[in-house]
């Protein structure tokens, strides 16, 4: 694991401990002040009708430590977390955060290949999962993870275990709690989870996150978002997501002492009820799913009434189509532009409507050092386009157990090199521009072009491939994968499927796929990937445009 003093420098941790950004918080302690400070109010809603308070919530935290560090983990070790929008979740993790065990969290669509990939790279030594969900049996998975990486000694279960021999989560939760004293004393500044990054060049990194640094965004997002004690908050997308987690998300909702309502899935048909029945008043979406829940509102016969903000990240939003949220759904937009490994920008809630509908925001803290330049690295005049760097109080320095990607994307000085290319306007608004490496932002989620094009070179029939993204007024970016056959041309449907059954999650199995006789070569025989991948994205995006 990192140390704190690597990822902040002794000078930058005194500077955010003495501007107030670091309190010296952990995640266990400010649920028990919560607990103690409103025991009756109700933290979390299940979409199974699960009404935890506080007091609850505070007491299963305790009992499913206890019940972790009984069962033989100790403080240190990392479990992988996959679990779906469950109350489980949450008394999971403040249950792992109390007993100084870190969380490493997975999200539901990953298969075998990610969440081994996780659990070596994390160095696992425990997997929590589902029983089933979206029709998927979890407890496969968690026999083939233990096959292949034995270190992964304890598997959890939320459900019916069956012959699995794995062990139900109900029976960690009714563990005596033991007194809080005697559980793990916790450093604010040591690490409290890993997180996952967007995998924009390979399988993802793990990001590691302190108590301290986390918590100052949860906190600020909270504040920026207009969360309190009375707020409602709705998680649609999954959880595990840095969006839905923290910008303002579950936790920002619980810091400020507000209610989480949980919905098991995103769309209309099961989110549209559950703000009508718990008058829910926030919610955080990606572009795909706002426009689909902007088509479902003009025929919805539920009461929409109490939305008073939508968050929209992940990807940018057409300008268009954010005009339409206000006069639609009654709400706010609120635009949030971000990454798991730190800067995090938002549009205030009172700002014009030029500036929410047409920017990305400002970044969360006055000490989020913001660097946009050119191909040399010298900065650009404001207004102009260039690469996006950071740094600042809750912007890590460095990767769990990843030396090589460390070297490429941070630089000497400590700023993080996002990959994003931004422009910035008078008063510190950034406007997306688009992304400077070989990556689709498909609905949100990252996929590397470089991870599916290893999988289908795999592929008998396949000589090389060139994956793309392609602009899709839906997903905001589709993925193509330009394929040169090897002997008798293979269907496009047998290379999806192929994609499919190699353990990937499914988002990152190809849109569309285009069989091509050979790829442009430069002077010297070479292929350049990016002008390659360049050079195929303009010619598909070409040919869309001039079809009837």
């Amino acid at each position: 694991m990192i140390p704190v003093e690597q990822i902040w420098p002794p000078e930058f941790v005194a500077r955010y401990r003495a501007a107030g950004h670091w309190r010296g918080e952990t995640f266990g302690a400010f649920l028990r002040a919560r607990a103690e400070a409103h025991p009756e109010r109700v933290a979390v809603v299940g979409s199974a009708g699960q009404r935890w308070t506080y007091a609850e919530l505070d007491r299963r935290a305790d009992a499913m430590a206890c019940g972790l560090l009984a069962q033989g983990l100790r403080p240190g070790d990392r479990v992988v977390v996959q679990l779906p929008n469950l109350p489980e979740f949450i008394s999971v993790v403040f249950g792992l955060f109390r007993a100084g065990i870190l969380p490493l969290y997975a999200l539901p669509a990953h298969r075998i290949t990610e969440v081994e990939h996780f659990a070596r790279t994390g160095e696992a030594a425990g997997y929590v999962i589902a029983e089933r969900h979206d029709n998927f049996d979890y407890r496969t998975l968690a026999a083939e993870l233990q096959h292949r990486v034995p270190g992964v000694r304890h598997v959890f279960v939320a459900g019916d275990v069956g012959d699995s021999g794995f062990t139900p989560l109900s029976v960690l939760e009714s563990t005596d709690p033991a007194p809080a004293a005697d559980l793990p004393a916790r450093d604010a500044q040591s690490v409290a989870f890993l997180q996952i990054s967007g995998g924009s060049t390979g399988l993802s990194k793990l990001i590691p996150r302190t108590h301290d640094d986390y918590i100052y965004t949860l906190r600020e997002s909270a504040r920026i978002s207009g969360l309190d004690a009375h707020s409602v908050f709705l998680v649609a997308l999954p959880i595990e997501h840095n969006f839905p987690m923290s910008s303002p998300g579950f936790l920002g909702a619980l810091y400020a002492g507000g209610t989480v309502v949980l919905s098991p899935s995103p769309s209309p048909e099961v989110a549209f009820p559950l703000i009508a029945r718990h008058r829910v008043q926030q919610v955080s979406l990606v572009p795909p799913l706002l426009m689909l829940w902007l088509q479902a509102a003009e025929q919805s016969p539920h009461d929409l009434s109490s939305l008073a903000v939508i968050q929209v990240g992940g990807a940018k939003l057409a300008a268009e189509v954010a005009k339409r949220v206000k006069p639609t759904l009654g709400a706010t937009l609120q635009q949030v532009f971000g990454m798991a490994e730190g800067l995090v920008n938002y549009t205030r809630l009172d700002d014009d409507e030029d500036t929410i509908v047409n920017t990305q925001g400002r970044a969360i803290s006055p000490d989020d050092e913001v660097l946009i330049v050119d191909d040399l690295g010298q900065p650009v005049p404001e207004g102009e386009a260039g690469y996006l760097l950071t740094r600042g109080p809750y912007t890590i320095r460095g990767y769990h157990n990843n030396p090589s990607a460390n070297e490429r994307s941070f630089t000497a000085d400590g700023y993080y090199r996002t990959g994003d290319i931004v422009k910035r306007l008078p008063g510190g608004y950034l406007v997306v521009q688009g992304r400077a490496g070989d990556h689709i932002n498909r609905a949100g989620e990252k996929i590397s072009a470089e991870e599916i094009e290893d999988h289908l070179l795999a592929h008998p029939q396949v000589f090389d491939v060139a994956v793309v993204s392609v602009p899709d007024e839906f997903l905001g970016e589709r993925s193509c994968a330009f394929v040169i056959p090897k002997g008798e041309k293979p269907r496009g449907a047998a290379l999806k499927q192929w994609v499919r059954g190699r353990g990937l999650a499914d988002f990152k199995v190809p849109d569309q796929v285009v069989f091509v006789d050979a790829f442009t070569a430069t002077a010297a025989g070479k292929i350049s990937r990016k002008e390659l991948r360049a050079q195929l994205r303009a010619t598909l995006t070409a040919q869309e445009n001039t079809t009837p």
